[in-house]
């Protein structure tokens, strides 16, 4: 359970002051234990109350969150689905758009990767978009502006090519690394490296950082599909149920 009993009792006391007409503030001392013996007794003797209700206030959370993920959503809908700064796979004219705030770095986008990549490619009827955000250091950095600036210099076929490289790379992405990285991608190293740097690049990275912060992610991978926000990793079967309820909708 996500809420501490603290807030259960919390919000056990307010209902409670509603029992009574003038409030608990209105009872004498003996009314006062009276009533919190008898609270104490029923709980006692129904402990399974404070599940439920504990249950009904996490979901009004949930449904709370979700309508602020569904306004933010709605706000910043352009710079999400239609920024020509991030590249777009999948099906470009597909019914359902996922889009993925990802790290090369961070091991759950790894753990998603595989499972994203079959997603898509099994539907046939997603449109598939990468916002990089990387937010686990030098690497993280070094890596989101190595895909970019391949992007810019070969376009967006290289680009998916670069980032299958660098989703799986192990090791630390230096420029020894990278440069061998680029000439396997059949690519001279020495432009993309030096384009790395670019305020272009610079400009995209912050455009994404700025996004993700209207939008209060923090962690990476986060989805974006259609209308519904998923903070974490999400395992395939359940991306596919939320984008079959997204088409149904």
């Amino acid at each position: 359970m996500r809420l501490s009993l603290i807030t259960f009792t919390a919000a056990l006391t307010l209902l409670a002051t509603t029992a009574f007409a003038g409030g608990l503030g209105e009872m004498t001392d003996a009314e006062r234990a009276a009533f919190r013996d008898e609270v104490k007794q029923y709980l006692l003797e129904n402990p399974e109350v404070i599940t439920e209700a504990m249950q009904v206030l996490q979901d009004r959370q949930d449904q709370a969150a979700a309508t602020q993920d569904q306004m933010l959503l709605a706000q910043n809908a352009e710079a999400i689905f239609k920024d020509p700064a991030s590249w777009v796979g999948g099906n470009p004219d597909g019914n359902i758009t996922i889009v993925e705030f990802m790290d090369y770095r961070c091991p759950y986008c790894r753990k998603a990767f595989p499972e994203v990549e079959d997603l898509v490619k099994t539907d046939g009827n997603i449109r598939f978009v990468v916002k990089e955000f990387p937010i686990l250091g030098d690497d993280s950095i070094n890596s989101s502006r190595f895909a970019l600036a391949i992007r810019m210099l070969h376009g967006d076929d290289a680009y998916k090519q670069s980032y299958d490289a660098l989703i799986s790379l192990k090791g630390s992405p230096d420029p020894d690394t990278l440069s061998r990285l680029a000439r396997d991608l059949g690519f001279d190293p020495k432009p993309i490296l030096d384009l790395m740097p670019d305020p272009k690049i610079t400009a995209i990275l912050a455009a994404n950082r700025d996004l993700a912060n209207k939008l209060s992610i923090t962690g990476t991978p986060t989805f974006v599909i259609d209308h519904n926000m998923l903070r974490g990793y999400v395992p395939e079967e359940e991306m596919r149920k939320i984008v079959a309820e997204q088409r149904a909708d």
